[in-house]
């Protein structure tokens, strides 16, 4: 467990020469075509659209997230890049703490290219205005120094665009309003990085200056209204009372306590919110306790049920019960930052207990109530680059194959397939977000990310199976991903070319065709005999059985309910759907780990009616255990996609 964070609001000091940027237009495909001929997938008239009427939970296992620093991504608007103080803005791309130009147009212009790499939601750092000084040779490039939740930083749109969110509010006519929409006309997403725990660093006798759309509200230096903590930094990180009232890096830090703050940091993302936003990624969420993020997820999500919300928790881990109590029950998921860790030591360092660093990882998934949600990735802003610490491509490439298709919804670091990398300093801040400069459709992690980000939006047992190892040691890893009839068998080689004797794969009899090489592999009584892995090998096979089609489909989660060897759960009501209350007519749910059953379930007779419904426990020569209380009632969407999360209620038997 690292004890000092990362800079998610730090210095950063930066160098790097400028370099051209393609402009050319993006021929965009739909990336699931390249993998349809490589699957087995019936006929269907049309697609599940996930964009569905009203939910309790917004889905979003489908995605495939790309995240990327502004200022070091294109610039797209020349004319913005010097801002309210041009003495902020290098040219030259030299000094590596100043802006070097990115901009929303810049995103924009590059939409097409992330479209074709089967990106389908994009998180950008925060876009809120910063303080336009330097802290410790270090301006906020970051967007983590926060001066006005309610107004947009002016080097991010045209220099004719009102940066006041309220003022624009009606019109919605700035650069911003013009990503949302060029966005959603490629059906794409956008996830927007907020802070709430502070707002600036003291940057030359000015400390936590804080405006409400150009009014000035809060001032750390005379906070009369008690709008900050003034309990210095952080002394001791095993302490929960300082992390969570202290400094951060010199960060002015909130007091949650007040109530003023709370309505003017809802008040503005639910803003950002009302202009189009569909996600949040909510930094520093350790520094804040846990009552705060429930009340503010609970009024963000009744202003926008369909908006989804992940938190930073720096270094979070399965075994860190402050960590997994955040993940279950403050309203939000998190960055697995388990996973990662175990990802970059295996992969990237060349751990000795390899692949089964990752696998102890995922073997307490059981802590989580959503770990087929919690958000993968393998590096980020706030730690080398995983080519500063491998360069080894393959090995790269074995590192995104394997969040493609674990459990989780993966996150590419912005730049991650051209392979960008600045080792300076062995890559740490800031030399990790170099600038943008090559965007070549034709590199192989390019491809390797479209043609996986098509697998998951093709394969349900991708985004939303149970995983289960078929072989480890620690050179290889072999696990299937399982859902209802559709199965995803995947193979990774960190060592030298081996073959084995042979290996489960589950998948149906015959030949299959690995999605990324192409090679042809027979399986017989559901095994591979004498599989061949190449030196870092990754071998993927799909089998996509018949997709649920319905008036609406109702993706139904239970957690905290211990079953043993044997035992089903079903869920049970009074529709026939559910079998009228007959239990031995109850949908069954499917096993994802020891905390989480799942099902998706179509209602077409019951579609936008009231029912009653309950959860049963099947068990071998005993009486089925029911619910110990009433019902759970709920109106059914008339059309499209719902999601229930509930938690079993102990049973009796009947």
């Amino acid at each position: 467990m690292v004890q000092t964070p990362p800079s998610q609001g730090s210095t950063d000091q930066h160098k790097l020469a400028p370099t051209a940027a393609s402009t050319e237009q993006y021929k965009v495909e739909d990336p699931r075509a390249e993998v349809q001929a490589l699957v087995e997938e019936p006929k269907s008239d049309t697609d599940i659209d996930l964009e569905f009427l009203y939910t309790r939970d917004i889905e979003f296992r489908q995605e495939t997230i790309y995240f990327l620093v502004v200022d070091r991504f294109y610039d797209g608007d020349p004319d913005n890049s010097e801002g309210p103080n041009p003495e902020l803005h290098d040219p030259t791309r030299q000094e590596w703490g100043k802006y070097w130009g990115g901009d929303l147009q810049g995103v924009i212009d590059k939409l097409d290219y992330l479209k074709n790499m089967g990106v389908s939601a994009i998180w950008l750092t925060p876009l809120f205005e910063q303080v336009e000084e330097l802290f410790i040779e270090s301006a906020a490039i970051h967007g983590y120094w926060t001066k006005d939740f309610k107004r947009i930083n002016a080097r991010f749109i045209a220099a004719d665009d009102n940066p006041s969110l309220n003022k624009t509010q009606d019109e919605q006519n700035t650069v911003f309003d013009r990503l949302v929409a060029e966005l959603h006309k490629r059906k794409m997403k956008l996830v927007l990085d907020i802070v709430c725990n502070h707002s600036s660093p003291d940057t030359g006798g000015s400390k936590g200056e804080l405006f409400d759309d150009g009014v000035k509200i809060a001032d750390f230096n005379n906070d009369e209204r008690h709008w900050y903590h003034h309990y210095g930094e952080v002394q001791d990180w095993e302490d929960d009372w300082q992390v969570q009232n202290c400094e951060l890096s010199g960060l002015a830090t909130f007091n949650e306590n007040n109530t003023e703050y709370r309505e003017y940091i809802k008040g503005a993302i639910k803003q950002w919110l009302d202009r189009g936003v569909d996600a949040l990624r909510v930094d520093t969420v350790k520094h804040m306790p846990i009552w705060f993020w429930q009340e503010f997820n609970a009024d963000i999500q009744a202003h926008k049920p369909d908006v989804f919300v992940f938190g930073e928790w720096i270094y979070s881990h399965p075994s860190n019960d402050r960590a997994v109590e955040f993940a279950n029950h403050s309203g939000m998921t998190m960055l697995d930052f388990g996973l990662c860790v175990a990802i970059r030591a295996a992969l990237a360092q060349g751990a000795e207990g390899g692949f089964h660093l990752i696998q102890e990882i995922l073997d307490q998934d059981h802590h989580y109530n959503g770990a087929t949600e919690l958000v993968t990735f393998i590096d980020n802003h706030d730690m080398p680059r995983f080519q500063s610490l491998n360069p080894d491509p393959e090995m790269l490439k074995m590192a995104i194959a394997l969040i493609m298709t674990t459990r989780g919804i993966p996150c590419i670091y912005y730049g991650t397939e051209q392979y960008l990398h600045n080792d300076t300093d062995s890559g740490n801040d800031p030399y990790n977000r170099p600038m943008m400069d090559k965007w070549d459709m034709d590199t192989e992690l390019y491809r390797t990310i479209r043609l996986l980000s098509g697998l998951r939006r093709l394969n349900p047992s991708i985004s939303m199976g149970s995983q289960w190892q078929k072989y480890i040691a620690p050179d290889i890893y072999c696990y299937v991903r399982r859902y209802r009839d559709s199965l995803c068998f995947v193979a990774l080689n960190r060592g030298e070319a081996i073959t084995l004797e042979e290996v489960e794969t589950e998948l149906p009899d015959g030949e299959h065709t690995c999605v990324i090489t192409h090679n042809k592999y027979e399986v017989k009584d559901g095994k591979i005999l004498d599989l061949h892995l190449e030196t870092r090998g990754v071998i993927v096979l799909s089998h996509v059985g018949e997709r649920l089609k319905g008036q609406t489909i109702v993706r139904v989660q239970l957690n905290n309910v211990q079953t043993q060897l044997g035992e089903r759960i079903v869920v049970t009501g009074n529709c026939p759907e559910l079998g009228n209350w007959d239990i031995s007519k109850a949908y069954p749910l499917e096993y994802i780990n020891s905390n989480t059953w799942f099902a998706e379930i179509l209602f077409n007779e019951s579609a936008g009616k009231l029912i009653n419904y309950k959860y049963a426990m099947l068990r071998e020569g005993q009486s089925p255990l029911r619910e110990n209380f009433v019902t759970r009632r709920w109106v059914i969407a008339s059309e499209g996609t719902v999601k229930w999360r509930d938690s079993w209620a102990p049973g009796r038997e009947s």
